[in-house]
């Protein structure tokens, strides 16, 4: 039995992730981009689109200032422990 070609790039698993998707679908907002993606097919015309992509493009940035907060709160204590009393 021949060995698989290391150079061979096809998916081994059709129903593995794209790892765009897991990203967004980490941020909860994986709808509203499947929503942009079923305007785009739809319409062809990305212009028509851009009600979809500013409702998404606001969950985005929603997530991430969250996400910020969050970092900027677990960093704090690990700051203040440092710092000379």
């Amino acid at each position: 039995m021949a060995s698989p070609s290391p150079h061979d790039r096809r998916r081994k698993d059709e129903d593995e992730d794209d790892p765009v998707e897991q990203m967004i679908s980490r941020t909860g907002c994986a709808e509203l981009h499947y929503a942009v993606q079923e305007c785009m097919a739809e319409h062809q015309d990305w212009r028509l689109c851009q009600s979809h992509v500013k409702t998404f493009k606001d969950c985005m940035m929603n997530f991430q200032i969250a996400r910020k907060q969050q970092l900027m709160k677990q960093q704090k204590p690990t700051a203040s422990k440092s710092a000379p009393s």
